[in-house]
């Protein structure tokens, strides 16, 4: 993940919004407020940004806020669970996961009924790994293993899922707050998966 940061000015600048816009789409906790880092320059104190986060966060924000409020925005990318309940027929017709991919799900959860929004959450990351053929099944169970032994983890910010192989052999791991990680000579990372872009890609699919 790249920790390079980009000055206010040269946000303004660069996308084009006003000093308002950004520190309204703050208060509408569109932008956290994490990401406003004061550092202390030259010609005083200044204020920088993730550059990464903000110019995708940005990006979405214009994109979508035509045809979102932005209430049912900081919805969509606040870390917290919605209240969202689908049945299974429910979330297959939405295009969330294949009718196989839920099978799986289903067979290896013991989820019945009305699925809450981390239950989908975890439908939704487990069809995405499957269906690019990042992982093979049996990588699939030990994700949804992984999943459910670490449900608190996961709700925390900046989580990542990293999957690696070595001499065929497969592990996978939860990566917080986006720090580097290091492997081994001969280990390949074959997956990797941020938790907050796919609440992100979820809700954008729900809404």
């Amino acid at each position: 993940m790249s920790h390079e940061l980009i000055s206010k000015k040269d946000l303004l600048d660069l996308t084009g919004i006003s000093y308002g816009q950004l520190y309204r789409w703050k208060r509408k906790n569109l932008i956290p407020e994490d990401w406003f880092i004061r550092k202390s320059t030259f010609t005083g104190q200044e204020t920088f940004f993730p550059k990464q986060k903000i110019m995708e966060r940005i990006d979405k924000i214009q994109t979508m806020k035509e045809n979102l409020s932005l209430d049912e925005l900081a919805d969509m990318f606040s870390p917290t669970a919605s209240s969202l309940n689908l049945t299974a027929s429910e979330l297959i017709s939405r295009g969330i996961a294949s009718e196989t991919v839920m099978n799986f799900f289903l067979e290896h959860t013991g989820v019945s009924g009305e699925f809450p929004f981390d239950q989908i959450l975890n439908l939704y990351m487990l069809s995405s790994m499957l269906e690019s053929g990042d992982i093979q099944l049996d990588e699939g169970r030990m994700l949804l293993e992984l999943l459910k032994e670490h449900s608190k983890q996961l709700q925390k910010k900046d989580a990542i899922i990293i999957f690696i192989r070595k001499l065929g052999i497969s592990s996978c791991l939860i990566l917080m707050n986006g720090e580097d990680v290091f492997f081994e000579k001969g280990t390949k990372m074959v997956a990797r998966l941020s938790i907050t872009k796919c609440m992100e890609e979820l809700k954008t699919k729900l809404l």
